[in-house]
């Protein structure tokens, strides 16, 4: 069985963060693995408590999960401090892991900012480089760009200039009013359109994790970036069509909506 793992942080309603990484992983035919970066007391309302792992502890979750069963494919989600994100990329490196997907959660749908100033160039710094593909949304795309992206046309620009700066492949995802559910790939082949249909679900909550992951886990089974960029959108449109509703707020997706 290929194996992929989850650096990201814990959602203790399981709708997003390792617990989404897992299901999704699971769903996708892969072994799952996780290292934490933080444990958050959340649900579909909101997050109330975030407790972050130390750096010394984060690296004794990837040294375990390295040294015994090695990942086919990594997958990062949010990360909030520049010391966590350096131990990631010194593991990426000291054990030339492979297919990592970096989703690099900073900004909020809301346009509030997840992480620190500082964090964002460490990211940009350390992280980004060591990617093989990256999958900001568009406020993220225009934090790592430098530019305003109103347009499908913006989006092209952004993702070329981010390819560039950073080296590694970007899925800029659409939404946020710029298009329908349409996403871009920019890599070293060119650019492809992947194009999505809206879905009528307002319960969203996870579905960056989950595309992350679906990529990773297909990474992992020895995909090409575009059949796993395709494939994992096929997957998020399917478990978002299964209309799962839970909780009070933005609810999860239905992960394992084949046995719905």
């Amino acid at each position: 069985m290929n194996t992929a793992l989850t650096i990201a942080g814990s959602d203790s309603s399981g709708g997003a963060g390792i617990q989404a990484d897992i299901k999704t992983m699971t769903a996708n035919g892969v072994y799952g693995m996780s290292a934490i970066t933080a444990l958050t007391a959340q649900n579909t309302l909101g997050v109330t408590g975030i407790m972050e792992v130390t750096p010394v502890f984060l690296a004794q979750q990837l040294d375990a999960v390295f040294s015994d069963i090695f990942p086919d494919a990594v997958k990062t989600g949010m990360v909030s401090s520049s010391e966590l994100i350096r131990v990631i990329s010194e593991k990426i490196k000291e054990y030339k892991a492979i297919n990592i997907v970096v989703d690099p959660v900073m900004v909020a749908t809301s346009g509030a900012k997840l992480i620190s100033d500082d964090a964002i160039v460490t990211l940009k710094e350390y992280l980004l480089p060591l990617a093989t593909v990256i999958t900001p949304n568009i406020p993220e795309a225009e934090v790592l760009s430098g530019m305003t992206i109103a347009s499908e046309e913006d989006m092209e620009k952004a993702a070329k200039l981010i390819y560039e700066t950073f080296g590694c492949a970007v899925l800029c995802k659409g939404g946020h009013k710029v298009n329908d559910a349409n996403d871009l790939l920019y890599y070293k082949e060119g650019s492809k359109w992947f194009n999505g249909k809206r879905i009528n679900n307002s319960n969203t909550h996870g579905t960056g994790c989950t595309l992350s992951s679906a990529i990773a886990s297909n990474l992992a089974k020895g995909e090409s970036l575009e059949e796993a960029v395709k494939d994992a959108k096929d997957y998020i449109s399917e478990a978002l069509a299964a209309m799962l509703n839970l909780g009070k707020g933005s609810g999860p997706l239905a992960h394992n909506y084949v046995f719905l």
